[in-house]
Protein backbone atom coordinates (compact mmCIF):
# COMPACT_ATOMS: atom_id res chain seq x y z
CA UNK A 1 0.00 0.00 0.00
CA UNK A 2 3.22 2.62 0.99
CA UNK A 3 4.42 1.27 -2.44
CA UNK A 4 1.83 2.20 -4.34
CA UNK A 5 1.04 5.72 -2.60
CA UNK A 6 4.71 6.70 -3.44
CA UNK A 7 4.29 5.50 -7.20
CA UNK A 8 0.97 7.70 -7.36
CA UNK A 9 3.20 10.45 -5.73
CA UNK A 10 5.94 10.29 -8.10
CA UNK A 11 3.64 10.00 -11.12
CA UNK A 12 1.79 13.44 -9.80
CA UNK A 13 5.11 14.97 -9.24
CA UNK A 14 6.66 14.37 -12.90
CA UNK A 15 2.83 14.93 -14.60
CA UNK A 16 2.81 18.43 -12.40
CA UNK A 17 6.28 19.63 -13.46
CA UNK A 18 5.51 20.60 -16.81
CA UNK A 19 2.38 22.44 -15.47
CA UNK A 20 4.54 24.50 -12.91
CA UNK A 21 7.76 25.55 -15.77
CA UNK A 22 4.64 26.82 -18.07
CA UNK A 23 3.55 29.68 -15.11
CA UNK A 24 7.63 30.62 -14.91
CA UNK A 25 8.90 32.88 -17.58
CA UNK A 26 12.91 33.12 -17.82
CA UNK A 27 14.54 36.34 -16.27
CA UNK A 28 16.97 37.97 -19.18
CA UNK A 29 17.18 41.32 -18.02
CA UNK A 30 18.59 41.41 -14.38
CA UNK A 31 22.12 42.89 -13.46
CA UNK A 32 24.48 40.27 -12.46
CA UNK A 33 26.91 40.51 -9.19
CA UNK A 34 30.09 42.07 -9.96
CA UNK A 35 29.19 42.30 -13.73
CA UNK A 36 30.86 44.63 -15.99
CA UNK A 37 29.58 43.59 -19.41
CA UNK A 38 25.95 44.83 -21.05
CA UNK A 39 22.68 42.78 -20.40
CA UNK A 40 21.76 41.09 -22.72
CA UNK A 41 20.26 42.68 -25.73
CA UNK A 42 17.02 41.90 -26.36
CA UNK A 43 15.85 44.66 -28.82
CA UNK A 44 17.35 45.83 -32.15
CA UNK A 45 17.87 49.11 -30.34
CA UNK A 46 19.86 47.23 -27.64
CA UNK A 47 21.87 45.75 -30.28
CA UNK A 48 23.17 49.14 -32.33
CA UNK A 49 23.73 50.71 -28.61
CA UNK A 50 25.87 47.60 -27.76
CA UNK A 51 27.73 47.56 -31.12
CA UNK A 52 28.02 51.24 -31.25
CA UNK A 53 29.84 50.86 -27.41
CA UNK A 54 32.37 48.31 -28.80
CA UNK A 55 33.35 50.28 -31.86
CA UNK A 56 33.71 53.03 -29.81
CA UNK A 57 36.28 51.29 -27.27
CA UNK A 58 38.23 50.50 -30.02
CA UNK A 59 38.61 54.13 -31.55
CA UNK A 60 39.32 55.05 -27.75
CA UNK A 61 41.95 52.32 -26.90
CA UNK A 62 43.88 52.88 -30.82
CA UNK A 63 44.13 56.92 -29.43
CA UNK A 64 45.11 55.86 -25.83
CA UNK A 65 48.08 53.46 -27.25
CA UNK A 66 49.07 56.37 -30.41
CA UNK A 67 49.12 59.12 -27.52
CA UNK A 68 51.15 57.07 -24.80
CA UNK A 69 53.40 56.14 -27.70
CA UNK A 70 54.32 59.63 -28.63
CA UNK A 71 54.56 60.23 -25.00
CA UNK A 72 56.89 57.33 -24.47
CA UNK A 73 58.65 58.21 -27.99
CA UNK A 74 59.22 61.87 -26.74
CA UNK A 75 60.50 61.06 -23.21
CA UNK A 76 63.03 58.69 -24.78
CA UNK A 77 64.25 61.05 -27.88
CA UNK A 78 64.27 64.04 -26.26
CA UNK A 79 65.01 64.06 -22.62
CA UNK A 80 68.16 66.19 -21.47
CA UNK A 81 70.60 63.64 -22.01
CA UNK A 82 69.94 62.42 -25.52
CA UNK A 83 69.19 65.77 -26.78
CA UNK A 84 71.05 67.92 -24.41
CA UNK A 85 70.66 71.03 -26.89
CA UNK A 86 66.85 71.42 -27.79
CA UNK A 87 65.97 72.70 -31.07
CA UNK A 88 63.66 76.46 -30.04
CA UNK A 89 60.41 77.08 -32.28
CA UNK A 90 57.15 77.96 -32.04
CA UNK A 91 55.15 76.90 -34.96
CA UNK A 92 55.40 73.32 -37.29
CA UNK A 93 52.57 74.00 -39.60
CA UNK A 94 52.26 70.01 -40.86
CA UNK A 95 51.86 68.89 -37.47
CA UNK A 96 49.26 71.70 -36.62
CA UNK A 97 46.84 70.71 -39.35
CA UNK A 98 47.24 66.88 -38.39
CA UNK A 99 46.35 67.43 -34.92
CA UNK A 100 43.29 69.35 -36.24
CA UNK A 101 42.08 67.42 -39.25
CA UNK A 102 42.70 64.21 -37.44
CA UNK A 103 40.13 64.34 -34.63
CA UNK A 104 37.58 65.91 -36.89
CA UNK A 105 38.05 62.90 -39.36
CA UNK A 106 37.00 60.48 -36.04
CA UNK A 107 34.23 62.50 -34.94
CA UNK A 108 32.69 62.44 -38.65
CA UNK A 109 33.54 58.65 -38.76
CA UNK A 110 32.13 57.89 -35.58
CA UNK A 111 28.70 60.24 -36.21
CA UNK A 112 28.34 58.57 -39.07
CA UNK A 113 27.30 55.56 -37.15
CA UNK A 114 25.95 57.25 -34.24
CA UNK A 115 23.19 59.33 -35.49
CA UNK A 116 21.62 56.90 -37.25
CA UNK A 117 21.47 54.94 -34.07
CA UNK A 118 19.90 57.92 -31.97
CA UNK A 119 17.27 58.86 -34.74
CA UNK A 120 16.48 55.58 -34.94
CA UNK A 121 15.61 55.78 -31.26
CA UNK A 122 14.22 59.20 -31.23
CA UNK A 123 11.77 58.50 -34.56
CA UNK A 124 8.56 56.45 -33.07
CA UNK A 125 7.12 54.33 -35.15
CA UNK A 126 3.29 53.28 -34.79
CA UNK A 127 2.85 51.12 -32.28
CA UNK A 128 1.03 47.75 -31.80
CA UNK A 129 0.79 48.62 -28.30
CA UNK A 130 0.48 52.03 -26.18
CA UNK A 131 1.18 52.90 -22.47
CA UNK A 132 1.26 55.39 -20.91
CA UNK A 133 3.83 55.51 -17.65
CA UNK A 134 4.07 58.22 -15.07
CA UNK A 135 6.50 58.48 -12.91
CA UNK A 136 5.40 58.98 -9.10
CA UNK A 137 7.23 59.24 -6.03
CA UNK A 138 8.29 56.72 -5.61
CA UNK A 139 6.56 53.97 -8.20
CA UNK A 140 4.98 53.65 -11.05
CA UNK A 141 1.29 54.08 -12.81
CA UNK A 142 0.49 52.40 -16.12
CA UNK A 143 -2.19 52.78 -18.38
CA UNK A 144 -2.79 51.02 -21.54
CA UNK A 145 -3.90 53.41 -23.85
CA UNK A 146 -7.35 52.13 -25.39
CA UNK A 147 -8.08 49.29 -23.30
CA UNK A 148 -9.92 50.12 -19.44
CA UNK A 149 -7.03 48.80 -17.79
CA UNK A 150 -4.54 51.34 -15.58
CA UNK A 151 -2.60 49.79 -12.06
CA UNK A 152 0.74 50.67 -10.12
CA UNK A 153 3.72 48.93 -9.53
CA UNK A 154 5.42 49.18 -6.36
CA UNK A 155 8.49 46.99 -5.13
CA UNK A 156 8.09 44.49 -3.31
CA UNK A 157 8.89 44.69 0.19
CA UNK A 158 8.18 48.56 -0.39
CA UNK A 159 8.20 51.26 1.52
CA UNK A 160 11.52 50.12 1.92
CA UNK A 161 14.31 52.57 4.27
CA UNK A 162 17.13 51.19 3.46
CA UNK A 163 19.50 50.27 6.06
CA UNK A 164 21.75 47.54 5.36
CA UNK A 165 19.14 46.31 2.54
CA UNK A 166 18.58 42.74 4.34
CA UNK A 167 15.00 41.39 3.79
CA UNK A 168 12.68 40.09 6.06
CA UNK A 169 11.19 36.97 5.73
CA UNK A 170 8.17 38.27 5.17
CA UNK A 171 9.18 40.05 2.16
CA UNK A 172 11.33 36.92 0.86
CA UNK A 173 7.71 35.03 1.13
CA UNK A 174 6.11 38.13 -1.00
CA UNK A 175 9.03 37.15 -3.81
CA UNK A 176 8.47 33.31 -3.69
CA UNK A 177 4.67 33.85 -4.15
CA UNK A 178 5.15 35.80 -6.73
CA UNK A 179 7.08 33.86 -9.06
CA UNK A 180 10.84 35.84 -8.28
CA UNK A 181 13.73 34.44 -6.54
CA UNK A 182 15.29 36.09 -3.09
CA UNK A 183 17.72 37.61 -5.50
CA UNK A 184 15.37 39.61 -7.22
CA UNK A 185 14.89 42.01 -4.38
CA UNK A 186 15.10 45.77 -4.61
CA UNK A 187 14.11 44.92 -8.67
CA UNK A 188 10.96 42.89 -8.26
CA UNK A 189 7.38 44.79 -8.26
CA UNK A 190 4.29 43.70 -7.39
CA UNK A 191 2.81 44.17 -10.30
CA UNK A 192 4.42 44.05 -14.27
CA UNK A 193 4.27 45.96 -17.83
CA UNK A 194 2.95 42.95 -19.50
CA UNK A 195 3.78 42.83 -23.31
CA UNK A 196 3.04 40.47 -26.34
CA UNK A 197 6.51 39.54 -27.95
CA UNK A 198 7.56 40.99 -31.42
CA UNK A 199 5.13 43.75 -31.67
CA UNK A 200 5.88 47.34 -31.38
CA UNK A 201 5.38 49.18 -27.98
CA UNK A 202 5.23 52.69 -27.59
CA UNK A 203 5.39 54.42 -23.77
CA UNK A 204 4.11 57.37 -23.38
CA UNK A 205 6.08 58.71 -20.25
CA UNK A 206 5.44 61.78 -17.76
CA UNK A 207 6.28 62.26 -14.62
CA UNK A 208 3.85 63.40 -12.05
CA UNK A 209 5.57 65.17 -9.39
CA UNK A 210 9.28 65.47 -10.12
CA UNK A 211 11.56 64.20 -13.05
CA UNK A 212 11.83 60.37 -12.29
CA UNK A 213 13.42 57.96 -15.44
CA UNK A 214 12.05 54.70 -17.09
CA UNK A 215 15.04 52.54 -18.21
CA UNK A 216 15.33 49.06 -19.26
CA UNK A 217 18.63 48.00 -20.42
CA UNK A 218 18.15 44.90 -22.05
CA UNK A 219 16.03 46.88 -24.27
CA UNK A 220 17.89 50.11 -24.98
CA UNK A 221 15.65 52.33 -23.91
CA UNK A 222 15.73 55.48 -21.13
CA UNK A 223 13.61 58.40 -21.14
CA UNK A 224 13.29 61.42 -18.66
CA UNK A 225 9.44 61.26 -17.14
CA UNK A 226 9.25 64.98 -16.89
CA UNK A 227 6.20 66.56 -15.04
CA UNK A 228 4.14 68.87 -17.42
CA UNK A 229 5.52 66.70 -20.74
CA UNK A 230 4.88 63.88 -22.50
CA UNK A 231 7.74 62.21 -23.78
CA UNK A 232 8.05 58.73 -25.72
CA UNK A 233 9.84 55.88 -26.58
CA UNK A 234 9.53 52.85 -28.10
CA UNK A 235 11.08 49.08 -28.31
CA UNK A 236 10.03 45.63 -29.91
CA UNK A 237 11.10 42.55 -27.54
CA UNK A 238 12.44 39.73 -29.29
CA UNK A 239 12.22 37.09 -26.15
CA UNK A 240 10.04 36.31 -23.96
CA UNK A 241 11.12 36.60 -20.98
CA UNK A 242 11.16 38.83 -17.11
CA UNK A 243 13.15 42.13 -17.88
CA UNK A 244 14.19 44.28 -14.84
CA UNK A 245 15.13 48.37 -14.69
CA UNK A 246 15.02 50.93 -12.34
CA UNK A 247 14.26 54.69 -12.01
CA UNK A 248 17.44 56.40 -13.48
CA UNK A 249 16.82 59.84 -12.38
CA UNK A 250 17.48 61.14 -8.69
CA UNK A 251 14.07 62.14 -7.15
CA UNK A 252 13.86 61.86 -3.79
CA UNK A 253 14.55 59.73 -0.42
CA UNK A 254 13.58 56.06 -2.25
CA UNK A 255 14.69 56.96 -5.01
CA UNK A 256 16.66 53.76 -5.37
CA UNK A 257 13.16 51.50 -4.22
CA UNK A 258 11.37 52.44 -7.33
CA UNK A 259 12.22 49.68 -9.69
CA UNK A 260 10.60 48.12 -13.14
CA UNK A 261 9.28 44.70 -14.21
CA UNK A 262 8.23 44.07 -17.67
CA UNK A 263 6.97 40.95 -18.62
CA UNK A 264 7.45 39.66 -22.43
CA UNK A 265 4.81 36.53 -23.20
CA UNK A 266 3.48 35.35 -26.57
CA UNK A 267 0.69 37.17 -28.15
CA UNK A 268 -1.91 35.08 -26.92
CA UNK A 269 -1.07 35.14 -23.60
CA UNK A 270 -0.95 38.57 -24.06
CA UNK A 271 -4.64 38.49 -25.21
CA UNK A 272 -5.59 36.24 -22.75
CA UNK A 273 -4.00 38.29 -20.34
CA UNK A 274 -5.44 41.79 -21.15
CA UNK A 275 -9.07 40.36 -21.45
CA UNK A 276 -8.74 38.37 -18.04
CA UNK A 277 -7.15 42.21 -16.51
CA UNK A 278 -9.78 43.77 -17.69
CA UNK A 279 -12.89 41.54 -16.62
CA UNK A 280 -11.02 41.83 -13.21
CA UNK A 281 -10.84 45.62 -12.92
CA UNK A 282 -6.55 45.47 -12.77
CA UNK A 283 -3.80 43.67 -12.83
CA UNK A 284 -4.00 40.17 -13.15
CA UNK A 285 -0.92 37.99 -12.82
CA UNK A 286 -0.07 36.97 -15.97
CA UNK A 287 1.78 33.64 -14.98
CA UNK A 288 -1.59 32.00 -14.17
CA UNK A 289 -2.26 32.42 -18.02
CA UNK A 290 1.23 30.96 -19.68
CA UNK A 291 0.57 28.24 -22.35
CA UNK A 292 2.88 26.27 -24.15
Amino acid sequence: MQLKSLLLGLATTFTAAPAFAQQTLETIGVPVDRGTGFQPAATELARDLQWLDGMLLIIITAIVLFVTGLLAYCIVRYNRRANPTPSSFTHNTPIEIAWTVGPILILVFIGAFSLPVLFKQQEIPEGDLTIKVTGYQWYWGYEYIGEDLAYDGYMIGSPFTGGDNRMSADVEAQLIEAGYRKEDFLLATDTAVVVPVGKTVVMQVTGADVIHSWTIPAFGVKQDAVPGRLAELWFTAEKEGVYFGQCSELCGLAHAYMPITVKVVSEATYDAWLEASKNEGGYVDVRTLLTN
